[in-house]
């Protein structure tokens, strides 16, 4: 089963066709970079080069780094405004396939895709306790799961660390902004860990993003930590797969709540429920969500 996954990020756009029975790209990733100013309608033709690129005709599920419910985009800390109250499920459908809906679009959170990528396939696979994925890059993303399930959109990057966003002080950006050491940075990254196990007791902490491919400078430094921390195994294609997960899922599934906050497609007669369960095989629905 192959589902088009994109992976919207403040500096590229990168997307490819993911094979759900593996957890993995089926094809090399294209990107793009993000255009600036990133706003909703120039974001919306980058997200279509990409698919374009692959001439893919069929669902896309997408990533964006900011809380979304019911497709539409509700902050925007570290991207254009504009976003903030877009219906942007729909414009990126549009923008695909137009009034056929061709390619209808389930967006959902940058971090809640990588989490839901790494539960199944990668780094938090058989856990069932309370797991903490945290993507480190121009900000700090958060999934969190207890028994295998999403609570979205935590955004746990914006808890207060020092009078300022945690992810102000221990993202990687951070760390590149401000020259820092991998001690240094390391340092701020425990602190971080720390308030964010006092708040919700988890026995795992995956740590994604690119700098989890340089796992072995830093992690040896978080120390007085008692949840496991292990880097992610997807590393930069967690969204692209997550994103995929997602987009079958609201193929497949049964109609959402009404406040139901997880990740929705564009309005299509025939969606049913978008959210992906972690413990089930990809390819089939989880209907008691």
């Amino acid at each position: 089963m192959k589902v088009f996954g994109v992976d919207i990020g403040g500096s590229g756009i990168k997307g490819a066709p993911v094979d759900l029975e593996r957890g993995d790209l089926a094809e090399e990733r294209h990107k793009v970079l993000t255009p600036h100013p990133a706003t909703p309608e120039a974001v919306a033709d980058s997200v279509r080069e990409v698919v374009e690129h692959f001439g893919w005709q069929g669902p896309v599920g997408a990533t964006f780094p900011g809380v979304v419910t019911g497709g539409t985009t509700r902050t925007a800390a570290n991207v254009d405004k504009h976003w903030i109250g877009v219906d942007a499920a729909a414009l990126l459908t549009s923008r695909l396939g137009g009034a056929s809906g061709s390619s209808p679009v389930t967006l959902l959170n940058d971090a809640d895709a990588a989490g839901l990528a790494e539960m199944r396939y990668g780094a938090g696979r058989d856990r069932s306790g309370t797991v903490i994925v945290l993507t480190l890059g121009t900000g700090i993303g958060s999934a969190v799961f207890t028994g295998g399930r999403l609570v979205p959109n935590t955004e746990l990057g914006h808890l207060e660390l020092r009078g300022h966003d945690a992810e102000k002080r221990a993202s990687t950006k951070a760390k590149e902004d401000e020259d820092l050491t991998w001690q240094h940075w390391a340092r701020r990254v425990r602190k971080y860990l720390a308030h964010v196990e006092m708040l919700f007791s988890p026995e795992l902490f995956v740590l994604g993003g690119g700098v989890s491919r340089k796992a072995e400078k830093f992690l040896p430094l978080l120390e007085d930590i008692r949840a496991e921390i292990v880097p992610a195994q997807l590393q930069n294609n967690a969204g692209i797969v997550g994103a995929a997960m997602a987009a079958h899922a609201a193929r497949a599934g049964g109609p959402p709540a009404a406040d139901d906050p997880s990740p929705t497609a564009a309005p299509d007669p025939g969606r049913r429920d978008p959210r992906p369960a972690v413990g089930t095989p990809a390819g089939r629905a989880d209907g008691g969500r």
